[in-house]
């Protein structure tokens, strides 16, 4: 009895954590889900679901964004797997720095390497100019002719190129780590029956990594599947995500919106349950693994070039529209154009970027949402952390997958969801709160909103970073605390905080990072510019004419900027222990 007793303080907190959840992450889903299927009497319909169908606008839409999909993660394939086999089966020249460099693509967000891509690849721009001074294309005409669009039709391929140069180093993390586990006497066995190289890859090592790729794969699908920033950004509409965004004002007279970010969600998990059964289930057993490291070959010669000049190749390809971005925001406006770079450069923008009534407000209201969803993170992470590691509660697995649903969940549904929320009670009009949150209202307050909506969104972070400390920090501290008469907050304030502060530091760092540059959120929840985060401004000014551009390209090198340095000072808290925020 004494044993239960003890234990109601912290049943207590599993059942709050888990009301939270349930408010604020699955209650939104399930509006999403239930407004998709719900007539305009109350009952339960199909009709909605099905004119997205049916209407070819939105099938196209539909189409296309699994399209994207499939063409990302393919490509993804065909840049990472031949890498991790390089990287896990050889040793060449600089193979150490290539190998980090290689995942640089991760402290790049798309959806600011999109404004590279307009210089780049428009018609007046460098790809274009450089083949029309070689001779290769006829030179621009006022009507419109010369050159090649390489963003015409929407830009199709423009966002699947785009989003591959950033996702794969996803799968390549996770191709590395499947070969790094292989038994390598499976391997020799193979060779000493006769087969080849390219049998035994086939046969062999392929099938045992499938799990490792099917990982990695699911994670680049659904990403480019559900992603809004970059198709926004290059002005590619006909997609689900841009279709569900310019939607939002239409979710209290229509369903169609509803229906459409439904079906995305379904979508999603159909797609990934499919996946799973064709290629993530019974993966091959090995006697071994990782038992027996296998020996790499060193490459010298042309090979070793070859191999750091795959490397070196596709850092190269990934950085490209972020050196765009870099060149635009040095660009005097008006002075990129027709030309390989920018033919007079100035650094104003940086210093308007710092200036600008929209910049500067932007800047503002993202560190106050970042820093507020960051405390809350931090808050709620230590509890879950500490529920999860140090206590047998049941119920502590639910909130452990509750508390890493959001990786998993795309964050456009989430931000439609916030928004189905307002129109709900207790928010919707004439209910008792009405107006303390509101998005497509005359008057719209959406700052709380956008501060939990962040704070849910990079929770994982957080709640993977405290878990890793505890597990690697003795128990034996606090019951010694505990048993001097010790209260638990006084234990977890003067025992553990500074235990495991080095986690919740890199944890920490990580979520305010991504707050930071948070997309979905941002563009969906913020419509007033007194409200704008951020990567909303970025959108917004890229959209005006005159400095506009390169006031968005400028504020995009200190977003990048801000997320390296976030990254590599998690990374040098951390260490290896950073992998384990990101376990789902």
């Amino acid at each position: 009895m004494g044993v239960t007793i003890r234990r109601l303080p912290q049943l207590a907190l599993l059942l709050s954590l888990l009301a939270l959840f349930a408010a604020f992450l699955l209650y939104p889903i399930w509006l999403t889900i239930s407004g998709g299927l719900e007539s305009g009497d109350g009952t339960m319909t199909l009709d909605h679901v099905v004119d997205v169908f049916t209407t070819p606008m939105l099938r196209a839409g539909l189409i296309n964004a699994l399209l994207i999909a499939i063409c990302t993660t393919g490509l993804c394939l065909l840049i990472a797997l031949p890498l991790a086999v390089l990287g896990a089966r050889y040793d060449y020249a600089g193979k150490g720095a290539l190998s980090a460099l290689i995942l640089v693509p991760l402290i790049l967000p798309p959806f600011v390497g999109a404004i590279g891509f307009h210089h780049l690849l428009g018609r007046a721009g460098a790809l274009n100019t450089l083949l029309m001074k070689l001779g290769v294309l006829e030179p621009l005409t006022s009507a419109g002719g010369g050159g090649i669009d390489f963003l015409g039709r929407g830009g199709f391929w423009a966002v699947v190129i785009i989003e591959a140069l950033h996702l794969y180093p996803i799968l390549y993390l996770n191709a590395t780590a499947a070969l790094a586990n292989l038994d390598p006497a499976l391997d020799e066995a193979a060779e000493s029956l006769g087969a080849g190289r390219r049998q035994r890859f086939r046969a062999v090592i392929l099938p045992l990594i499938r799990p490792g790729l099917f990982a990695g794969a699911t994670i680049v699908f659904i990403w480019s599947f559900t992603e809004l920033g970059t198709p926004l950004m290059l002005e590619y509409h006909a997609v689900t995500p841009v279709q569900i965004f310019n939607g939002i004002k239409e979710m209290e007279a229509s369903k169609q919106p509803y229906a459409l970010t439904a079906v995305m969600l379904a979508s999603a998990a159909m797609f990934y349950a499919l996946g799973r059964l064709a290629f993530g289930g019974r993966a091959h057993a090995m006697y071994a693994k990782a038992a027996l490291q296998a020996s790499t070959k060193r490459l010298r010669g042309a090979a070793g070039l070859a191999a750091s000049g795959a490397f070196a190749f596709v850092i190269a390809l990934a950085i490209l529209p972020h050196v765009g971005v870099v060149l635009a925001s040095f660009s005097e406006v008006g002075w990129w154009y027709e030309s390989l770079l920018p033919r007079q450069f100035t650094v104003d923008h940086y210093q308007n970027a710092l200036s600008h009534p929209l910049a500067v407000g932007s800047i503002r209201n993202s560190l106050l949402y970042a820093s507020a969803a960051v405390a809350l993170d931090l808050a709620l992470g230590l509890m879950i952390g500490h529920l999860i590691v140090r206590t047998k509660l049941p119920g502590r697995g639910l909130l452990d997958s509750l508390a890493m649903l959001p990786l998993a969940v795309p964050g456009l549904v989430m931000a439609f969801g916030y928004v189905a929320m307002t129109l709900h009670w207790p928010f919707g009009e004439g209910d008792p709160l009405e107006g303390v949150i509101d998005i497509v209202g005359a008057e719209p307050n959406p700052m709380l909103l956008l501060v939990v909506a962040y704070a849910v969104r990079r929770l994982p972070y957080v709640v993977r970073a405290t878990v890793a400390g505890l597990e690697q920090t003795s128990v034996e501290l606090e019951e010694a605390a505990l048993g001097q008469g010790a209260g638990r907050w006084r234990t977890m304030r003067s025992i553990v905080m500074p235990l495991i502060a080095a986690n919740l530091i890199a944890g920490g760092l990580l979520a305010f990072s991504f707050a930071m540059l948070e997309v979905s959120d941002s563009l969906i929840l913020a419509q007033r510019e007194v409200h704008y985060p951020v990567t909303k401004a970025i959108y917004v000014l890229f959209e005006r004419l005159g400095d506009g551009q390169p006031l968005a390209s400028a504020m995009g090198v200190w977003a990048m900027a801000l997320l390296a340095v976030t990254l590599i000072g998690a990374s040098a808290v951390m260490g290896r222990r950073m992998g384990a925020m990101f376990r789902v």
